[in-house]
């Protein structure tokens, strides 16, 4: 439970966007409380190695990246509670917030940083995901140097993950479940000419080998026009690149978002289509998706909210 009921500042998630938010807002004497939500830290609670977060020279846990971002925020006085957020009134000033234990807080500014959920096939085992089951290839790709991976989707976000992910793979193998692709041309037929890639149409993955010890094994792959099943078992690793879903549930119909749900923003800014709410990381961001990237606009949105607070 939060220990104040009014707060100048709510940030909502505390994955790096939310947690760099709390750093200025606390360092601007602003008392920020940072809800939490049901997966404290966001999508780096379940990556392995992070090396490409600077300042890390050798590379650091991903929990542990969050664990050090978390205290150096509540060094500065930042509260944070574990507490998930059911509703906020946009209609009243200041915004009343009602959380998952029903108490109600209020708050003058909004920091929205609730993340996006990358989308899997369900087919995917939780404990292997940062061991060999990955949603990023920007992020995880550089582990599988001169190794083969398997890359589920059809859309460019698949394209672009298996392109990507040829840089280190030997062979990178597309599994997508029809013959026709979803993707734009020009990505498509990138992809397609690219010698490093194997396609397989009509098929899907049924199963992925492996333990979070052993890392993936393999993956069974089962037609969709046969049911005749094909073993892949020099595959060590598996991509998901069949989109992210972000966590905007809470404000359909209330923030300006686009048709998939990430949040509108005015760039450069954080704003959101209502004053005194602001964006920042993988809610407003389809594109970029890095814990660096969330972590820059976590703080344009604390400085965006300390301006407007100051204004208003």
């Amino acid at each position: 439970m939060p220990a104040k009921t009014h707060y100048p500042i709510v940030i909502i998630g505390s994955g790096p966007a939310g947690l760099t938010a709390a750093i200025y807002a606390s360092r601007a004497n602003l008392s920020p409380l940072v809800l939490e939500g049901v997966q404290p830290g966001g999508q780096l609670t379940t990556t392995t190695e992070v090396e490409n977060f600077p300042g890390f020279e050798h590379g650091i846990q991903g929990p542990e990246l969050i664990d050090v971002t978390r205290k150096q925020a509540q060094r500065f006085g930042a509260e944070m509670v574990y507490e998930e957020v059911t509703n906020v009134d946009t209609t009243k000033r200041p915004f009343p917030i009602t959380l998952g234990s029903g108490d109600v807080i209020t708050a003058d500014a909004i920091i929205v940083a609730s993340g996006a959920s990358a989308k899997y096939l369900g087919i995917e085992d939780p404990k292997m995901i940062g061991k060999g089951i990955s949603a990023c290839a920007t992020c995880d790709g550089f582990f599988f140097k001169n190794k083969e991976v398997v890359v589920v989707g059809g859309g460019d976000t698949a394209m672009e993950e298996a392109s990507y992910l040829t840089k280190f793979a030997t062979t990178v193998h597309l599994v997508h479940r029809r013959e026709e692709f979803r993707a734009s041309k020009i990505m498509l037929a990138r992809a397609l000419a690219n010698p490093k890639i194997k396609v397989h149409t009509n098929a899907t993955v049924s199963a992925i080998h492996g333990t979070p010890e052993t890392g993936v094994t393999g993956v069974t792959l089962v037609s969709t026009k046969t049911g005749e099943t094909t073993v892949l078992d020099t595959v060590r690793g598996y991509f998901s690149a069949i989109g992210h879903q972000p966590n905007t549930g809470l404000f359909k119909g209330v923030l300006e978002m686009d048709e998939v749900g990430y949040l509108k923003i005015a760039h450069p800014t954080t704003n959101t289509s209502i004053p005194g709410i602001f964006a920042a990381g993988d809610v407003a961001d389809p594109i970029y998706r890095q814990a660096i990237s969330a972590a820059g606009e976590g703080c344009k949105a604390a400085i965006d909210a300390e301006r407007w607070l100051a204004h208003h």
